[in-house]
Order: C-alpha cells, then structure tokens, then sequence
C-alpha cells in the first residue's frame, strides 16, 4: 500500500482504514494481532472500531474490539504511529447522546484501548431526543480536555447534520471532520444527495463503512455458491437485484482488464468518489489483506470509471 498521507482535521492517514468490528467477533486475539502487525507493516496507520463492537456476539458485552486494540497498541508500542477511531452511543452501558452518556462512554473508550487520547470521535448512531447544541458542546469538552483530537459523524439526518455543523460554527465549538456513511457500488443513495452536499459545504472527509457491501463486492457470492460468513445473508441478498448483477459484471470487466481482484476495483472506485479519503474495510485473517490494500496502487482509467458508475446507477 502507498504511504501517501491524507489530512482529515490535524489527522494524518492511510489510504485505507481498517475496520475493526470482527475483533472479538469473527477474529480472535491471536488472528486480530496478526492482521494489524500485517496492516501496520504495509504501511497502514488507521483503525476504525466502536464502543459497542462486538456487543451482538453470544457471550460479548461491547468493548472486545477496543480492547483487542488496546493490547495490541500496548504490546507493540506503537501508539503514537496509529490513527484510532471510536465511537459513541450504542454500548449497552452508554446508549444515545446525552452529555453524560457520551462523557462516560469516552472513559471507557480510552481505559479499553490504553490510551489518553482518542483521534477520530465519532457519533455512532444520532440520538434525536437530544438536543444537538448539547451534543456538540459535549464533544467540545473532550477535544478541549485534550481527550479528544478530532470529532466525527456517521448515521445521521442531513437535517440533523447541518444543524449540528452551523451550531460548531455559530458556537466556535469543534466541529465535525469527517462523515462515515454507509456508501458502496450497491449503496449509493445513502450518501449521494444531501449528505454528499454537505460534506462538500463544509469541508467533511468521507470514510465510508461497508465499502464492500458486507463481502458482497469481493466477487465470492455468486448464483449458487455457498459462503460460510456470518454476513452471507445480508451480501447474497444484492443477487437478487438487477443493479446487483450489473456491478458484478462491471467488476468482472475491469478486475480482468488489470489482472486484480473485484475487491480492489471496488475500492478504488470508492475511493475516486467526490470527498472520499479512506474507505473502510475489515479482514479476518491477514491473507485478506493485500487484496484490500491493491486498491491504493490501482489506477483506473476514465471509462472504468463510467463504466462502474454507470453499472451502479439505481
């Protein structure tokens, strides 16, 4: 992977974030330290976790992700070369957005993952029964107590959205960097439209999650193939859609046209999108990582590109 640097606020990073909501889920400890060791010496330098990774899992709490991360940092020494992003508002100790909720909630982050500071905050999930003004002044509090460097968003109305961006502007508070939608050839409409405009109005990165549409973009899940995944059923389900079939075509068309992997040319479509710095993706094992990492050396050509685009249209 190139180490070409990105900026997002005072946040340098990599190409590619990392996505960590299979560590303590799908990846143990020993397979979770293998991936990061594998990502970190190709040059990576971002993870993305959550307060509540991976709390859906029999037997977890929330916070086995962060933890996992936690160790790692510490055994390898290396915090200060490594980006982490969090997030706040669905643990099942500190659910929404409450001031104290997102106060609390950021304690545990940081006692989980070792540290004293988080990078990238994110508010996981909006939590409209709170006003965004306390919200916003909340996270303000923690970038002032040096607790937090930068602040993010993922799910959220655009409404919503801009109210919480103009409160950071009219307010002097700090402000939102970086939007994480959901965002991928087969899931365009969630961020295309008001959300992308305003990222453009005020400057936000995109970090888009799920940029493989739960492994479907990978090229695995084919008529008639079986993929043993706990996430099977939400990526086969995009067979049985005609704009599912078409980008499958595409990336079939342009994966053999540069010898790469379906995965990589989705990537890299992703990451030509207006605003978009670092798509986010996960790997269980680090075998699945060089197909991930491809995408920052691909260069696709102007009519890939329309071709993809075009395939993806709804």
């Amino acid at each position: 992977m190139s180490t070409t640097r990105h900026t997002i606020g005072s946040l340098k990073v990599s190409s590619l974030c990392l996505g960590g909501n299979v560590f303590g889920w799908t990846a143990d400890e020993k397979d979770t330290f293998a991936v990061l060791d594998a990502y970190a010496a190709a040059g990576g330098n971002f993870l993305d976790t959550a307060d509540s990774y991976s709390a859906w899992a029999e037997g977890n709490a929330g916070g086995e992700s962060e933890t996992l991360i936690g160790r790692w940092l510490a055994d390898r020494g290396n915090r200060d070369d490594i980006v982490v992003a969090t997030k706040v508002a669905r643990h099942p100790d500190h659910t929404g957005l409450a001031a104290a909720t997102v106060k609390a909630a950021a304690e545990d982050s940081l006692r989980r993952l070792g540290t004293d500071h988080i990078d990238l905050y994110y508010t996981h999930f909006d939590d409209e029964s709170v006003e965004v003004g306390e919200i916003m002044t909340a996270l303000d509090e923690l970038v002032r107590a040096g607790k937090v460097r930068e602040i993010a968003v993922s799910n959220i109305a655009p409404a919503r959205l801009r109210a919480s961006l103009e409160f950071s502007r009219r307010e002097d508070t700090a402000r939102y960097v970086a939007i994480q939608p959901q965002y991928n050839l087969v899931s365009r409409d969630t961020y295309e439209g008001e959300r992308l405009d305003l990222a453009t109005e005020f400057g936000l990165a995109a970090l888009p999650y799920s940029a493989l549409a739960s492994g479907f973009l990978t090229g695995k899940y084919r008529p008639g193939a079986e993929v043993a995944s706990p996430r099977a059923g939400g990526a086969a389900r995009h067979l049985a859609t005609e704009r599912g079939r078409r980008v499958l075509a595409a990336l079939d068309r342009v994966a053999e046209a540069h010898a790469t992997e379906p995965a990589t040319v989705a990537l890299a479509w992703l990451g030509s999108r207006p605003t978009v710095v670092a798509p986010i993706a996960s790997a269980r094992t680090p075998d699945q990582l060089p197909t991930l990492l491809a995408a920052a050396e691909l260069t696709l050509t102007d009519a890939e590109l329309a071709d993809l685009t075009a395939a993806s249209a709804a």
